[in-house]
């Protein structure tokens, strides 16, 4: 067993559920989270870190186990967030998009929130995964539908 393995057998629970909200919020557009926003009242909260855009570095691996090199540079956005209770959650996004890099922070503070951390799964992280899923199946059959099967056919001894 790998140790990436290991340590994903070993995860705290609260720390999977941050992991599979933040996977769902990075895929998902910023239109659709502000629309899942709206139908909660946000507590109070207030900017550890202004939204702001920047560059990191994108590592690549020739193979599986090949040694890392620079790959080149992304642009992200990044955001940083507190409740007025104490939670801190964390946004970055790809791209310059710093309305989503603050929605995912909040997002995040709140997953860490007893208090939200049920409505956020109903009301938004359950409507986008399920988003999410519709879109990769609408895709599958899109690429399904254009799939040809080349077979040779032999007649006879020749």
């Amino acid at each position: 067993m790998n140790s990436r393995n290991r340590m994903l057998q070993d995860e705290n629970p609260d720390v999977a559920r941050r992991r599979a909200a933040m996977a769902v919020l990075a895929r998902a557009a910023s239109e659709e989270i502000a629309a899942c926003l709206e139908g909660i009242a946000l507590p109070a909260f207030e900017n550890l870190r202004e939204a702001e855009s920047g560059l990191v570095m994108v590592r690549g691996r020739i193979g599986g186990d090949g040694a890392p090199f620079n790959l080149g540079e992304a642009t992200v956005a990044r955001a940083a967030v507190r409740l007025a209770s104490g939670e801190i959650g964390f946004g970055y996004t790809l791209g310059r998009n710093k309305d989503k890099a603050l929605m995912i922070a909040l997002c995040d503070a709140l997953v860490q929130s007893g208090e939200f951390a049920g409505v956020v799964e109903t009301k938004v992280i359950a409507p986008l995964r399920t988003a999410h899923l519709a879109r990769q199946q609408r895709q599958a059959a899109q690429t399904a539908a254009t799939k040809v099967d080349f077979y040779t056919m032999v007649r006879g001894e020749g």
